[in-house]
């Protein structure tokens, strides 16, 4: 599990960083007192650094500097000071992103993992991830909340299928496509079949309503 670390002090902020980062199936490493914070990363080894600019005792630029004395990881900066001279100053110090508060958090999910890809820091490419759901392409199964479920090969197909484009309305067309292959056939009823069991090992993790169904139009994440 890649680990990220968040040095910020709005308590709000870093509770809700927290949570959110633990439902994407990240480990969340929050940052509650801030002194030696260097030290702190040196010791956690984050993959990622979640920083705000203004910190107790010193900015975020300066910390920013130190914190490459003693690790490698990425940063991202997250503050609500978004002069394009602050920008400009944090990306020339190491920052690898600048995101403005208050951010989107679709967006600021899409920027943490082009981080992690571009660090080295990308997932296993056996395993998707998506809204707090693991999905283990080899081992056949879906994990949440420290349970696991083993997946049919139709489950998997499906719930890869639509892992690989989230947000995205999946029509049943291009899903019985994407299970078609030379042995199996997938017709439009065994797909309802296969979609309600699936629907019920999602909800057994602890995911009810994680396939939402866009009448006329198909599946969504």
């Amino acid at each position: 599990m890649q680990k990220i670390m968040i040095i910020e002090d709005d308590p709000v902020i870093r509770d809700e960083l927290s949570l959110l980062l633990g439902n994407e199936g990240y480990q969340s490493l929050p940052v509650d007192v801030f002194t030696a914070v260097p030290e702190q990363v040196g010791r956690a080894g984050p993959d990622l650094i979640l920083l705000d600019l203004g910190l107790p005792g010193r900015d975020g630029f300066s910390l920013c500097a130190d914190i490459h004395k003693l690790s490698a990881a990425p940063v991202i900066f997250v503050t609500s000071r978004d002069s394009a001279l602050d920008e400009l100053r944090a990306l020339s110090l190491g920052g690898d992103d600048y995101i403005t508060k208050p951010y989107n958090i679709p967006v600021l999910l899409a920027r943490i993992r082009a981080v992690l890809r571009r660090s080295g820091g990308a997932a296993d490419p056996d395993t998707l991830e998506w809204g707090g759901l693991r999905l283990n392409l080899t081992k056949g199964a879906a994990s949440a909340g420290g349970r696991t479920a083993e997946l049919t090969r139709n489950e998997l197909k499906i719930l890869a299928y639509l892992m690989g484009r989230p947000g995205e309305i999946v029509s049943r067309e291009d899903l019985i496509d994407a299970l078609w292959d030379s042995r199996i056939y997938i017709d439009d009823n065994t797909l309802s079949v296969n979609m309600t069991r699936l629907r019920g090992k999602l909800e057994s993790l602890g995911l009810p309503g994680y396939i939402k169904t866009r009448r006329g139009m198909g599946y969504q994440l």
